[in-house]
């Protein structure tokens, strides 16, 4: 890896009044600081219903998971999750709240999660997307999801979402 700034090679060390080791430019002395990614995605709820996508991408896939992606620059996080909810299901939901933050920080993410509502059962799956499907909490193929936050978020979701119909079993 070589500085973007002099294109001398980078090294790791604890820069002065630091206390992380880091990439540093052995010549420029620029710290190029890795910071985690940011994930954010939205919890689509029609009627007693959350609609899910299985993958048409890696990593993981082929397994199911929620409308999610990584933020983009210059976007906020309600921009980024209703993008990826576009992208993915074809859907255009109203964000009711931010209802899950989810760390992991083992692969440098932290993950944000948004309740939202759609006017309608329509979804259309888009290129990153195999098919997508409106399922009650008891239908939730929870073998084959995706992530781990996936999980965590519609967990989450039974406990603190909706009290109607088959999300209170």
């Amino acid at each position: 890896m070589t500085c973007q700034h002099c294109s001398t090679n980078i090294i790791r060390k604890i820069p002065k009044g630091d206390t992380h080791e880091r990439s540093v430019c052995g010549v420029c002395d620029i710290v190029l600081y890795e910071n985690p990614k940011i994930v954010t995605g939205i919890l689509p709820v029609f009627e007693d219903k959350i609609l899910i996508c299985k993958r048409n991408i890696e990593p993981r896939k082929n397994y199911w998971t929620i409308p999610s992606g990584f933020m983009e620059l210059n976007e906020t996080l309600k921009e980024a999750a209703l993008r990826e909810a576009k992208e993915e299901a074809g859907i255009e939901p109203k964000i009711d709240h931010l209802h899950t933050i989810y760390d992991l920080p083992h692969i440098g993410q932290v993950y944000f999660l948004f309740k939202a509502f759609c006017e309608t059962s329509d979804h259309s799956p888009g290129i990153e997307t195999i098919e997508s499907k409106w399922v009650t909490y008891s239908d939730i193929p929870w073998n084959e999801l995706a992530f781990s936050s996936v999980e965590f978020g519609l967990r989450h979701f039974h406990r603190t979402g909706p009290h109607y119909g088959s999300w209170d079993q």
